[in-house]
């Protein structure tokens, strides 16, 4: 039995609670579609010891739902966590939610005008599609010789094995990012040896976090105005952040507190030559800790800058030919940021998936809507990272583009909505004849923000109130509408 909707939402993380609220608003018939057992998405799903958000609690957050008592100024997985499922509460989105239902294929049916979608729990339909799946879903497993056969304990930090005892174990970690930055300080006191494999040096500021006073919590949940007037100030300090990453000249200061930062924290010049990255700030993910670097100067941490070669037994083989032995592996390797598992599992109505279209490099229009895949909306799609702002900031911005779809295409009985390859086409060469200007271009590293063509398909090469302007205005004209009767230009 087939079950049908007129929008499903596949995903419940912050893009699918945020889209779901749009739709209960426009009164539409929706659900929910979530593979785990609770919503929450990346805050569910990463667990690891001292998790927590680089952006600050009161940017991160719906602006239609603020949170006044955030404990701390950047606020910690369970504390996200427990706001995303009380948002979610709020809306009532629990009785619009399949949990434990995943998506393995969804084709884009033309003579009905629906998507059919194949889950674990049966046969879906729907008119239109939201793919809510966010960027940061299925953890990246590197392909190291050897290490599928390594006979100690192996995971990945976004799928944390708890159960594992660290103490008194000797301890490689793979990947030097933004997980890692968090995780090994809270490992390494524990571990009886703690290897740090560093294919990249990486630039590390100084968190300014901190405790939030009880008082001040209660002043802010009392006042809203409070709350927005610190949004606004936190705002308008990232936003002069990104105005350095688009004029790579004015990073120079940044870089400074880098160094001091790095020169402060760890005092051997050995170690501090090694940690010293030689690319320009901003060009790879900013990370934040006052932490981390002084884990690494711990007399039990060996840092070996050099990428893994292979893993052979027990034995972790640099690149450069430095060996350790350890009891486990950890592996700090980020996510399938721009080959998004997604792009496998949803077709077109010939059949060609979304990666067979894109060929290595995400395109689409404003992020949100994909040339040939009519009726589908994806959340946080290719090039609108802002390397420096909230993924709220750019949420909303779509969600205001979808309710606005979804709106006109009721209102004037449009059975088929599909942006013009022609708009979409003209829309990326403006995007990377911007970008290519940028830090995250110029600056001589290789990030996750360049796919396997070389190409920046992960950045919105503007500011961030461009973004909220430009990606929230939906133009009908931009697409081809197919009516109930007959096909129609829009």
């Amino acid at each position: 039995m087939t079950r049908s909707f007129e929008v499903l939402v596949v995903g419940a993380g912050c893009s699918g609670i945020g889209a779901a609220i749009r739709l209960r608003r426009l009164g539409v018939d929706f659900a929910i579609l979530e593979k785990a057992d609770d919503f929450g998405g990346t805050w569910r799903a990463n667990t690891y010891p001292g998790c927590a958000c680089d952006v600050p609690s009161a940017l991160y957050s719906f602006s239609d739902a603020p949170k006044g008592d955030w404990s701390r100024v950047y606020g910690t997985q369970p504390e996200i966590h427990a706001y995303l499922r009380q948002v979610a509460a709020d809306a009532g989105l629990a009785e619009h939610t399949r949990f434990g239902v995943e998506m393995f294929g969804a084709r884009w049916d033309a003579a009905a005008g629906r998507w059919r979608l194949e889950t674990t729990d049966g046969e879906y339909d729907a008119r239109f599609l939201v793919a809510a799946p966010g960027p940061w879903n299925e953890p990246l497993f590197p392909d190291i010789p050897g290490l599928a056969g390594f006979p100690g304990e192996i995971f990945h930090s976004a799928r944390w094995n708890h159960d594992y005892d660290l103490a008194g174990k000797r301890v490689a970690v793979l990947g030097t990012g933004a997980s890692a930055v968090q995780f090994v300080p809270e490992i390494v006191g524990r571990v009886e040896a703690l290897h740090l494999f560093q294919r990249t040096a990486q630039w590390v500021l100084p968190k300014p976090d901190a405790r939030v006073a009880g008082v001040v919590q209660r002043v802010m949940s009392a006042v809203p105005a409070t709350q927005r007037w610190i949004r606004g100030v936190q705002y308008g300090a990232m936003e002069a952040l990104g105005t350095g990453f688009r004029h790579p000249r004015l990073m120079r200061a940044v870089q400074a507190m880098g160094r001091a930062h790095l020169r402060t924290r760890v005092a051997d010049p050995v170690l501090r030559a090694k940690l010293t990255p030689t690319y320009t700030i901003g060009c790879k993910r900013l990370l934040f800790s006052n932490s981390y670097l002084p884990a690494l100067a711990r007399p039990n941490v060996s840092v070996v800058a050099s990428e893994v070669a292979e893993v052979s037994g027990n034995t972790v083989v640099a690149a450069d030919g430095t060996s350790a032995d350890v009891d486990a592996i950890i592996l700090g390797t980020g996510f399938h940021i721009l080959d998004m598992p997604l792009g496998d599992l949803v077709r077109d109505g010939s059949g060609r998936t979304l990666s067979e279209h894109w060929r290595g490099s995400p395109q689409s229009y404003l992020g949100t809507v994909t040339a040939g895949f009519p009726n589908l909306f994806t959340l946080l799609g290719p090039n609108l990272g802002t390397g420096h702002s909230s993924a709220f900031m750019i949420l909303e911005a779509q969600l205001d583009y979808v309710s606005a779809a979804l709106s006109h295409a009721l209102a004037q009985g449009w059975r088929a909505m599909s942006v013009r390859r022609e708009v979409q086409d003209a829309y990326n060469a403006e995007v990377q004849q911007a970008v290519v200007k940028t830090v995250y271009n110029t600056g001589g590293c290789r990030s996750y923000y360049l796919d396997v063509n070389g190409r920046n398909s992960f950045i919105w090469p503007w500011s961030t109130p461009r973004l909220r302007r430009r990606v929230g205005t939906f133009d009908p004209r931009a697409f081809t509408a197919v009516t109930v009767d007959a096909p129609a230009q829009a």
